[in-house]
């Protein structure tokens, strides 16, 4: 099977799209939001969920490596999306700092794992 880190790394989305429309209150609570807004994050976190879900599925299930490929780039842009937005969100820079860090992580951990499966497919 091709794209071999892609796929785990989308098994690994998936897996926390679950979490997040399992426990959406995970997100305001990390983003240490006021209570008048966690309504509003569970609501994103379910989002975010349902959307990662449905890209995981096409990184994991994808028949060839050109959706699983597609799948992946739509993954990064969406963690860099997530970057922008969420780090816009709070004033407290640990908060900022811990957002960046596992958006800009993720973001790099399935670039990364894209390049070694495109370079070990054009082998």
């Amino acid at each position: 099977m091709s794209y071999r880190l892609s796929r785990l790394m989308s098994t690994a989305s998936a897996g926390y799209a679950g979490f997040a429309l399992a426990n959406p209150r995970h997100l305001g609570e990390a983003m240490q939001v006021d209570s008048d807004d966690l309504t509003g994050y569970d609501l994103l976190a379910q989002t975010y969920g349902a959307r990662d879900l449905a890209i995981s599925s096409l990184g994991i299930f994808g028949r060839s490596g050109k959706t699983v490929k597609a799948a992946m780039l739509a993954r990064i842009a969406f963690d860099l999306g997530d970057a922008a937005v969420l780090s816009r969100r709070t004033d407290d820079e640990d908060v900022r700092r811990k957002v960046l860090a596992v958006t800009l992580g993720w973001a790099a951990l399935n670039t990364l794992a894209l390049l070694v499966d495109s370079a070990r497919a054009d082998d």
